[in-house]
């Protein structure tokens, strides 16, 4: 099909700041060529990949899954050509917490061991997308990954924790059970949520309510305005003034995976996985 990496660089740009203008401003192009870069690529291809009038653009689906195989792509030989000059970082992600009570101890570890290679750690709303788009090389899960072009591991079963108000009358308590919250209001996490209402019985389940983001979610439940259910990893990456974390004894554990891009791009990434698991295993009771 001859396409090169111009036309790669050029849907990958459309696709980041939906807008021909903007993106050949990024790209330092002219937009007419960009639009013709754009317009050759389509052609070879025999697919639209972009829908645009003068006041809207936006991928197609054929688009947006060349988006982010263009972003893999890119960021693949960049990192190869880095790599060349000197060790790249591995990219961690994660969209609510990494990995818990073993996060510090195992980056200690990591840094032990491999003291070259430095671990770039970021949030992300959608660890799973990010790792499609190159935009990471190893992500923490804890829902298991849909994508099949993923590898994944499963490090641990965390336990379910309660959150709830400092001055909630159920905050005095040493420990909580599902029927405690059905009277109360449950906020829900909209980015990479492992609860929701079906955590509870059928005819027996809580008021619900969605939030953006763990900001908000913090936020809602410090005012009393709604409790949360969470993985055990929360109370360690997010200890909140005004939040009382609570074991929640009868709710089913969440799988904490670890996943990677099928024919991982980052030469580091098999010994990462291989010392996450050493670690999370050598570290239980």
């Amino acid at each position: 099909m001859n396409v090169e990496l111009r036309h790669l660089r050029a849907l990958a740009a459309i696709g980041d700041h939906r807008s021909i203008t903007a993106a050949a401003r990024a790209l330092h192009v002219t937009q007419p060529a960009l639009s013709r870069t754009l317009e050759q690529l389509e052609r070879r291809l025999g697919v639209r990949l972009v829908d645009r009038t003068t006041r809207h653009v936006a991928l197609t689906d054929a688009g947006h899954r060349l988006w982010e195989h263009s972003h893999r792509i890119l960021t693949s030989l960049d990192s190869a050509l880095a790599q060349v000059v000197q060790p790249q970082p591995i990219r961690l992600t994660f969209a609510w917490a990494a990995l818990g009570r073993f996060t510090i101890p195992f980056l200690r570890e990591w840094r032990a061991e491999h003291p070259d290679v430095l671990v770039r750690i970021r949030q992300a709303d959608d660890p799973e997308a990010a790792l499609r788009r190159g935009a990471a090389d190893v992500a923490v899960l804890r829902t298991e990954p849909a994508d099949t072009g993923l590898g994944h591991v499963t490090l641990v079963e965390e336990p379910r924790i309660a959150a709830v108000a400092d001055d909630h009358p159920l905050a005095s308590r040493e420990a909580l059970v599902l029927d405690d919250l059905v009277g109360e209001c449950v906020a829900v996490c909209e980015t990479a949520a492992t609860t929701s209402a079906d955590l509870w019985p059928a005819g027996a389940r809580p008021r619900t309510v969605d939030v953006p983001g763990v900001v908000e979610w913090l936020t809602s439940i410090a005012t009393g305005t709604t409790v949360g259910v969470t993985a055990a990893g929360t109370r360690h990456h997010h200890p909140q003034p005004g939040i009382t974390y609570l074991p929640l004894t009868d709710a089913d554990p969440v799988s904490v995976h670890l996943a990677w891009p099928a024919g991982a791009a980052h030469p580091s990434t098999e010994a990462f996985v291989a010392l996450a698991q050493r670690h999370v295993r050598t570290s239980q009771p």
